[in-house]
């Protein structure tokens, strides 16, 4: 650990814009994922049929390896940061869509109708009733492909990506556990502290419910 804490001391710099890469490629993603899996979630939830062609569509993507999904990706986008995050996006769906499709379908159907009484168009039940009744298992959603998201991307390096996972990789190929650990650790940290931080915000929003 002693060869850990001197290369740490020699290369923080550099361990700071990797982590820094890392966090850009993983929030992209799921920034993606937002974007395209909540209005599929809705449309899951809306149409039972339709929803079971999306979830299986998006639960195919979920247990496709990632190093092979990665390797197809480079196919159609190259080397490099695209590959990368158009991978983490495909990865993040399927949280995002299913908890948006649970969180939909747990909504009373009480308080939909109640909406409908006092004239709430569908658009308008859906964005100021129904989803905000839905927040926290969107978070759930969120924080599950956060994490997942973090991890894969440590594997970036394969396809000419960055982040953590070239300390990684060096340090594998170099024989050199310090290396490993100080792209191994950062990433294992940051997966931890974005599962506490979401955590509490989930906390948050089932205490404002």
């Amino acid at each position: 650990m002693q060869l850990f804490f001197e290369y740490l001391g020699e290369n923080w710099v550099d361990l700071l814009g990797l982590t820094y890469d890392h966090i850009v490629m993983v929030a992209l993603g799921i920034l993606m994922a937002l974007v395209v899996g909540v209005p599929l979630g809705v449309l899951a939830a809306r149409n039972r049929r339709l929803g079971s062609v999306i979830l299986t569509s998006a639960n195919v993507v979920q247990v496709f390896p990632s190093l092979a999904l990665l390797v197809l990706l480079m196919i159609v986008f190259g080397l490099g940061f695209t590959t990368v995050v158009v991978g983490l996006f495909l990865y993040s769906l399927m949280p995002i869509i299913r908890n948006t499709y649970v969180g939909l379908t747990q909504v009373n159907p009480a308080i939909s109708e109640a909406g409908r009484g006092v004239g709430m168009s569908p658009l308008q039940l859906l964005l100021k009733v129904q989803l905000p009744l839905s927040l926290p298992f969107i978070a759930t959603g969120v924080r599950v492909a956060a994490v997942i998201a973090i991890g894969v991307a440590t594997i970036a390096p394969l396809i000419g990506g960055g982040g953590l996972g070239r300390e990684i990789y060096s340090g594998i190929n170099m024989d050199n556990p310090a290396r490993l650990y100080a792209g191994a650790i950062p990433a294992a940290l940051l997966a931890l502290l974005t599962d506490f931080l979401l955590g509490w915000a989930q906390k948050r929003m089932n205490l404002s419910r």
